[in-house]
């Protein structure tokens, strides 16, 4: 019995022997398998950098010991696919391991990644995870450099550089700038992955306050409406103060039938001496230099018009600031023409090969139809003539002017059709006007008028038709 005792003693101490044998060889391993990483040195120039999504981050050199991932390989593949200048990464610093890897300190442009990566085998150069960028284009400077604002003071801010193309870009301070102030373009850039446009602008009313401002899609020489102008934080139009009880008017359009709201707008005037229950003058101007008259006039929303004989002038006065102002507008239907055959077309004996020649009741449509004589250009504007209060009734006077208009110019059809020897015919159209005005009397606007013509068939000659439709409704 103590022969099988000492015998358990001798092979348990065997393999606690083996055990801790086994503990230092696997602890001499492990410290072999880690680098060592020299002393941080800052680089004398740091440098805007991409990565490629080979490598991950860490928060030391990837093989020193106690490195932790900041960023792995997945994220960082998704950083260098990106197209946020934000995500653009700037390296500072770099540290050397004994194994002759160099780790370059990167973070991108909004400091929300921070750690080591890879760089190569060669100090100075970028390699393995990074490689070298440019954050910014230059771009074409504006053909117009001068008269520019900023559309609000409060928001829309100056950066010393485009907004995260480098990692020292700063706000500029817009201290005492004002509303009015005008500023001028002087140089043009793009940013890189997203290819947005900025402009570097100067105060010319005070020199010292400059820098780069996101601009759109840029002055565009074919707009000549500068209210049109898509220039980012740019205007070439004074922009409004904030509205306040001191410096406002609101007008609200209203329906003038049910009184309901269609739309509001708020006039602010261009003046600091208003105060919150004086009386608007004519005299008073926005930032824009439009009275509260002309105001109203050119706010007035789409698709509406003022009652007949109902105009807001410069003239107008009648608005408390802090109060609101309520203008009364109709809601706008336009009516379309339609071409019907009235009676049995003329052809004047002429047997036609092709058909379907015209019928009673037929409606021409306005692809087949050409238009000559000396007021056919004043005809693109026939809608104009039918636009008004929607289920308001169409005058008689007015039906007679559009009556008036459709009978001094020759409707002509575009369709050809053919007798027995070839020949060449096309249908010559004139209105019925007293069908036509007759006919419609009653109607309202936004319904279709029925427009009566006669047509007479005649032989097409190279000269006797047109391609101009454009006027049909």
């Amino acid at each position: 019995m103590r022969s099988s005792f000492a015998k358990s003693i001798y092979v348990g101490a065997a393999v606690l022997g083996l055990a801790g044998l086994s503990a230092v060889t696997t602890t001499t391993a492990s410290a072999k398998s880690y680098a060592t990483a020299g002393s941080y040195t800052a680089l004398t120039k740091g440098q805007n950098v991409l990565v490629n999504g080979t490598n991950a981050i860490y928060s030391k050199p990837g093989t020193v010991k106690g490195a932790k991932v900041v960023a792995s390989k997945k994220t960082v593949a998704k950083l260098a696919a990106s197209k946020k200048s934000s995500d653009t990464f700037y390296a500072y610093g770099t540290k050397t391991t004994n194994r002759g890897s160099v780790y370059y300190k990167i973070v991108t442009m909004d400091k929300k990644y921070r750690g080591y990566i890879y760089g190569g085998k060669t100090a100075g150069t970028f390699a393995g995870g990074i490689k070298t960028t440019d954050t910014v284009k230059e771009a074409t400077t504006p053909a117009r450099t001068a008269g520019y604002y900023l559309k609000d003071v409060s928001k829309n801010t100056l950066w010393t550089a485009p907004k995260n193309t480098d990692i020292n870009a700063k706000k500029v301070s817009l201290y005492g700038v004002r509303t009015n102030d005008i500023f001028t373009v002087d140089k043009a850039q793009t940013k890189a992955k997203e290819g947005s446009l900025y402009y570097h602008v100067t105060d010319d009313q005070n020199k010292d306050v400059s820098g780069w401002i996101y601009a759109g899609k840029g002055y565009d020489t074919t707009i000549t409406d500068n209210t049109k102008q898509d220039l980012g934080g740019l205007s070439l139009t004074l922009s409004d103060a904030a509205a306040t009880a001191d410096n406002s008017i609101k007008v609200v359009y209203r329906d003038a039938t049910s009184k309901a709201q269609v739309a509001s707008k708020t006039w602010v005037v261009n003046a600091n001496n208003t105060k919150a229950g004086d009386a608007q003058t004519a005299a008073e101007k926005n930032a824009a230099g439009s009275t509260l008259g002309a105001f109203i006039t050119s706010s007035k929303p789409d698709n509406y018009a003022f009652p007949t004989g109902v105009t807001y002038t410069d003239a107008f006065v009648g608005g408390v600031y802090g109060n609101t102002v309520y203008v009364d507008v109709n809601a706008q239907a336009t009516s379309k023409v339609q071409f019907t055959v009235s009676g049995q077309p003329d052809n004047s004996g002429v047997t036609l090969t092709t058909t379907p020649a015209l019928n009673h009741g037929d409606v021409l449509a306005a692809a087949d139809l050409t238009v000559t004589g000396k007021e056919a250009k004043s005809l693109t504007k026939l809608t104009d003539n039918l636009t008004d209060a929607k289920g308001g009734k169409i005058s008689g006077p007015q039906l007679s002017a559009i009556s008036y208009s459709l009978g001094d110019v020759n409707i002509v059809g575009s369709k050809q059709y053919y007798d027995a020897q070839g020949k060449a015919y096309h249908y010559v159209f004139t209105l019925n006007s007293s069908l036509f005005v007759n006919g419609n009397d009653g109607s309202v606007f936004g319904e279709t008028l029925k427009a009566p013509v006669t047509a007479k068939l005649e032989p097409t000659t190279a000269n006797n038709t047109t391609s101009d439709s454009s006027w049909i409704a």
